[in-house]
């Protein structure tokens, strides 16, 4: 029993304070009943001789000693365990010598080799019952709980990742190791804040930090500063942490989940028949131990059962976890023999579950959020969370509701009746069990004769082109074609150095009968039309196609047009002609070659992302995005740069309406025949999802085009594909992704700063001109 006297100092001067307040003699002959497991006082504890005291006094003193000295009770404890009563001061020594055992036990736990030896035989014996299933482990979580958590996500953006692994460059030297828990620090950073600001709060800072253990002394250090004062070769995880400003270096009651860098978990990746080796898994077993140990101990309440912990086994490209669950209290506490309790209490009173190793981070580095691996560790972190902060705001059920409804409001809109001609009239629909939604109609009406009327050119001829001004005489050097429509790489007569593009038109008279004539009128006269306008406005961009010259060829012979105007019998006479600057190669052709690698994909979005912002200032769109319609232009011993040519579909008005493609128009084009602020980067990923391997199914209709979009988008197919190339290139999907169908314009500064950022030039402080 501690008397009154001995209270520390300013418990007294608190207490004193208090019992002055009311009673004006200090009473004397208190005594306190202290536990010294918690140090807890309950008012069964107080005596308090009633000559010194009334009893209102008395009530009021026990008030006092139970609010400033008990703390809140601990979830999981029995009453017996949280009351302080009688029968707690008759057991006060022993409940103090446990928790002195227990302390002792943990300061001698501090080798996983030895634990991991002593646990052969349990894991050979585990082995063997095994037979012939692939994990001699359950597995964590169940796959629909993985599926409906996903569900959940679909909606979180989590912040990319500057620091990563790359198993491209993957060694055994230092550098490689320190780049790798700088990344797993990052990673895990991304991981716990995404979480929190999508389940629990946007607006409350998070309470969690990332750091790096020391084996040395069990403490943890930022990996930088780990790294910088040389602690490299002592790491041995990363664990996720309670912020704590008194605590620095760290608490292990406050870990919420450890990652462990194992070099060697690759080798029983999913596919494999290898399972996890005794070492890795005796290692988790070990620091899981310790995490449990001291949460026994601490004095954190704690918001689910603190008798589960969650290791993460990390390599550079992989990421599995291990669950380790199980009461503490049942671990004999023989200090004397640490590591052999130890064993016993995981062969009787604990439960082990392993997930499977899968991928986390692709070849280059970039993490892939969306895959199974990533998911894994993603809802192991979760579970962490709700230990330490109780449940979420928002629950799992409540974000993966959220699934149905978009699936649903997205198939409802896009829903076309059995003969409803869109609003624009553009298509005529019809819905049946097999054949396509678009139906032909044949017209025998419908002759096209202009085949033998179009005028082809050859190698080596040369054209003449009268404008307002002068004739102009071009030598044809090559004959291109772009979906079946032909145009030309020529040379003016007096500058025969000089590459320009010369597209020729329909004549007028052959508009009406043939759809590839009005293809011709959209490639010339109109494309013609829209890059004048973007002259008269000084659009002037490096990225834009320049209009060299236009005007109607001169055709053989007399031209006997009537002098009040049209055209003469000549079947040449007024077709229209255009010849455009600069000269390159198509994306298409470039990916036919094998020839558009990571840095072409960077710079072509860059540089289209710079030719969509110059046109935008003037309220100009393209609205025919396609890989035809962007060149590659090399010019001297200058970095190769990309030019978004095809601007006859461009959209100047609402009356306008953009081109249609199948695999590369956007889904508001294809659903309503417009354009929203977001539909020519739609048009952009599309094409660099083409570009950098993704596969384009076989479309025949525009219904099997939006559910192809809409499978892409919801299974976040074309993020992934893009970010096993880059991940400004997968967060620029992700950006495009949220703004379609939106009336919210694309931001297209922010993104070229990005964008630049990651162009890798060979004079390195020269920015990308983005001006032209």
């Amino acid at each position: 029993m501690a008397t009154y006297e001995d209270l520390p100092p300013s418990m007294i001067k608190r207490l004193a304070k208090e019992l002055k307040n009311l009673d004006k003699s200090l009473p004397k002959g208190i005594s306190v009943g202290i536990n010294d497991d918690d140090f807890s006082v309950s008012e069964a504890d107080i005596e308090v001789p009633a000559v010194t005291a009334n009893e209102n006094n008395v009530s009021r003193m026990k008030q006092l000693l139970s609010r400033d000295f008990r703390r809140p009770p601990l979830k999981g404890r029995s009453p017996d365990q949280e009351s302080i009563g009688s029968e707690t001061k008759r057991s006060s020594v022993s409940s103090g010598s446990r928790s002195h055992n227990r302390k002792e036990f943990l300061s001698r736990f501090v080798d996983s080799q030895t634990l991991t030896a002593r646990l052969e035989d349990w894991f050979e014996l585990i082995s063997e019952n095994s037979g012939q299933k692939k994990s001699a482990f359950d597995v964590p979580f169940e796959l629909i709980e993985l599926q409906k958590f996903d569900y959940a996500l679909e909606g979180v953006s989590f912040q990319q990742l500057v620091r990563m692994p790359s198993a491209v460059y993957a060694s055994t030297s230092d550098a490689v190791e320190a780049t790798a828990y700088l990344a797993i620090e990052d990673f895990l950073h991304a991981s716990v804040k995404g979480l929190w600001e999508a389940f629990w709060s946007q607006d409350d800072p998070m309470p969690f930090s990332v750091a790096c253990l020391y084996n040395e002394n069990l403490k943890f250090y930022q990996a930088e500063k780990a790294i910088g004062n040389g602690k490299l070769g002592g790491l041995c995880a990363t664990g996720v942490l309670l912020n704590n400003p008194r605590h620095p270096h760290g608490k292990w009651d406050h870990i919420l989940e450890l990652a462990l860098l194992r070099p060697d978990i690759g080798s029983v990746a999913a596919g494999s028949d290898r399972q996890l080796s005794l070492s890795v898994l005796g290692e988790a077993l070990f620091y899981a131990i310790r995490m449990l140990l001291s949460r026994s101990l601490s004095r954190l309440n704690f918001s689910e059962s603190p008798n589960c912990a969650y290791v993460l086994l990390v390599d550079s490209q992989h990421g599995g976890v291990v669950k380790v669950e199980g009461d503490v209290d049942k671990l004999e506490f023989d200090v004397n023999n640490v590591y052999n309790c130890s064993v016993d209490w995981i062969k009787k009173h604990c439960k082990v579950t392993v997930s499977p190793v899968d991928r986390i981070w692709n070849k280059l580095g970039n993490a892939n959020w969306g895959d199974i691996g990533a998911l894994q560790v993603l809802f192991a972190t979760f579970h962490c969370i709700v230990q330490y902060s109780g449940m979420p705001k928002h629950s799992i059920e409540d974000l993966a509701a959220d699934h149905g409804p978009r699936l649903l409001t997205r198939r409802v809109a896009r829903q076309l009746g059995d003969s409803r001609v869109n609003g624009h009239g553009l298509f005529r629909f019809q819905q049946r069990s097999v054949s396509p939604e678009i139906v032909e109609v044949p017209d025998e009406s419908i002759k096209i004769k202009s085949e033998e009327l179009i005028m082809k050119l050859d190698v080596g001829s040369v054209l003449w082109l009268e404008d307002s001004e002068c004739q102009k005489g071009y030598q044809i050097n090559d004959v291109l074609h772009n979906n079946e429509l032909r145009y030309y790489i020529a040379s003016p007569v007096n500058d025969p150095g000089k590459s320009l593009y010369l597209y020729v038109g329909s004549h007028p008279s052959q508009l009406e009968p043939a759809w590839e004539d009005m293809n011709l009128w959209y490639q010339v006269q109109r494309q013609t039309k829209i890059l004048a306008i973007m002259r008269q406005k000084g659009l002037s961009s490096k990225y834009l196609p320049q209009l060299s010259a236009s005007g109607r060829i001169v055709h053989p012979g007399q031209c006997r047009k009537p002098s009040s105007g049209g055209n003469c019998d000549h079947p040449w006479c007024g077709t229209p002609i255009l010849v455009t600057s600069p000269v390159g190669e198509t994306v298409v052709d470039m990916v036919n070659a094998g020839r558009f690698g990571l840095d072409e994909a960077i710079r072509c979005c860059h540089d289209c992302v710079s030719a969509l912002s110059m046109a935008s200032s003037a309220d100009i769109r393209h609205g025919d995005i396609r890989p035809e319609n962007i060149i590659c232009v090399v010019s001297g011993g200058r970095h190769p740069y990309f030019v978004l040519v095809g601007w006859g579909h461009a959209i100047l008005e609402d009356r306008d309406r953009p081109a249609m493609n199948l695999h590369f128009s956007s889904t508001y084009a294809l659903q309503e025949g417009k354009l929203c602020s977001a539909s020519d980067a739609e048009s952009l990923v599309y094409v660099l999802y083409f570009a950098c391997g993704g596969a384009l199914p076989d479309l025949d209709s525009v219904e099997g085009a939006l559910q192809w979009r809409e499978n892409s988008w919801s299974r976040r197919l074309i993020q992934k594909k893009l970010g096993e190339l880059s991940t400004v290139l997968k967060a620029f999907a992700d950006y495009v992704d949220s703004l379609c169908g939106t009336p919210y314009p694309i931001d297209y500064d922010i993104w070229l700063r990005r964008l630049r950022r990651n162009i890798h030039d060979g004079d390195h402080g020269k920015q990308v001109d983005t001006s032209g």
